[in-house]
């Protein structure tokens, strides 16, 4: 093999090199994102496990997904806030594999669970008589299990085919962590069988469950304005608003990253969008579920409560 292609076994994350002035700045404030996604999301958890009113497959699938934002923020964040702090910028081969393995796993576990919530939403808005036995805790087991299963095979695939490549020269990766766009303008061979997994497992997981979950609403809009009762409408609107916002946000910024050719790469424009579904959406969910849903509200003030009397 080249020598050339083997300089170094690691690679260089070099994205927030070009800002050694705001290097302090930067890691304050990814520090308080991060602990706010860990604690809002860890308390979604908690309120979900200790409430038996919570104990719905609604609230069963909002702390897979808090787990899900507590897991792919912790396998970014940390290694950023290590090199703002020590400003060590290599990351180790296997350090990269794991790294865009867990990321794509937790991500790609969480737009088919975001699917899997529309459902939930559906049936219990128009289809309220057979929720029980639609919804019953064996099948929202097994939806959960599907989407991890379906995140677990899409992140095997692409990190398979991503690190078959080889890659050039140092390896310098303009982003802040091990992604695939990064990674595949690194490499020294053919990408387009890369760029074809990309387009075709993102419609499978990216677009085709974004448009379920549209057409979902749809009848679920139809329902609800449907029902006489204008309290009757606003409960059922306010369990669906959340959802509904954080799909939009979250399908909005990962289908624009990874649906598409990797020719239209941009640095800048990208990176911001990875910070945008990677860190802060994460933070907002805890924040746009509880706002929106008074029962989620209700549950951690009455734990707040028990708690302070203890």
């Amino acid at each position: 093999m080249n020598s050339s292609l083997t300089i170094s076994p690691d690679f260089l994350l070099v994205a927030l090199s070009d800002l050694p002035d705001l290097r302090v700045v930067l890691f304050c404030i990814l520090l308080l994102l991060y602990l706010l996604t860990l604690t809002g999301n860890t308390i979604i958890i908690v309120a979900s496990q200790l409430d038996e009113r919570l104990h719905k497959p609604m609230y069963f699938f909002l702390g897979n997904l808090a787990f899900l934002d507590i897991c792919y923020t912790s396998t970014t964040m940390p290694k950023l806030l290590q090199i703002l702090l020590a400003k060590t910028k290599s990351i180790t081969f296997i350090g990269c594999v794991t790294q865009l393995f867990f990321f794509l796993a937790f991500v790609g576990t969480e737009h088919v669970l975001l699917l899997v919530m529309s459902y939930d939403r559906f049936v219990a808005v128009c289809l309220p008589l057979r929720y029980t036995v639609l919804m019953k805790q064996s099948v929202c087991s097994s939806l959960a299990f599907v989407s991890w299963f379906i995140g677990l095979v899409n992140s095997t695939v692409h990190t398979t085919f991503t690190f078959r490549l080889k890659f050039c020269g140092v390896r310098k990766i303009n982003y802040f962590f091990c992604d695939i766009p990064p990674l595949l303008s690194l490499a020294c061979d053919d990408t387009s069988v890369n760029e074809h997994l990309l387009l075709a497992i993102g419609v499978f997981i990216g677009w085709a469950p974004f448009l379920s979950i549209l057409i979902s609403y749809i009848y679920i809009i139809v329902t609800i304005m449907k029902i006489r009762s204008e309290e009757g409408r606003q409960k059922a609107f306010s369990t669906c608003v959340s959802h509904l916002t954080v799909v939009i946000l979250y399908y909005g910024s990962a289908v624009f990253n990874y649906v598409r050719p990797v020719s239209s790469y941009s640095l800048g424009k990208d990176q911001l969008i990875s910070v945008l579904y990677s860190m802060v959406i994460p933070m907002l969910n805890p924040v746009i579920y509880t706002l929106k849903n008074q029962e989620v509200k209700d549950s951690i003030n009455r734990q707040f409560t028990l708690r302070m009397k203890l």
